[in-house]
């Protein structure tokens, strides 16, 4: 089984977490770990395919928003609020905020 890794805390780079976070996909599953529960793929999202899942998943560890850890075939999923608060003090907070306060999405005309 490959190993999963994820940058350390001073690895962490503003641009790769704001590039991760530009996805409204993966701006669900963050709203979702804000919680502060362990999730898996299939439980936060359920309607996508299981491919499409795992790279949202990928891109947003491998950003530093994430960390994974196996138990057994599950990979389970938390938010690194500590390491995000530490290194970019107020910016979690501020996304969270607009996605929650944000209008619903239009969809047609």
């Amino acid at each position: 089984m490959k190993p999963l890794t994820h940058p350390s805390r001073a690895e962490l780079r503003i641009e790769a977490v704001l590039d991760a976070m530009a996805n409204p996909t993966r701006l669900k599953i963050i709203e979702r770990l804000a919680d502060g529960e362990e999730l898996t793929c299939s439980t936060t999202l359920p309607d996508v395919s299981p491919s499409t899942a795992s790279r949202h998943w990928h891109v947003l560890r491998e950003a530093g928003l994430l960390r994974a850890r196996r138990e057994g075939r599950i990979i389970l999923h938390s938010l690194r609020r500590e390491d995000l608060d530490s290194r970019f003090p107020g910016l979690l907070d501020s996304v969270l905020a607009a996605v929650r306060d944000a209008p619903p999405a239009r969809t047609g005309d």
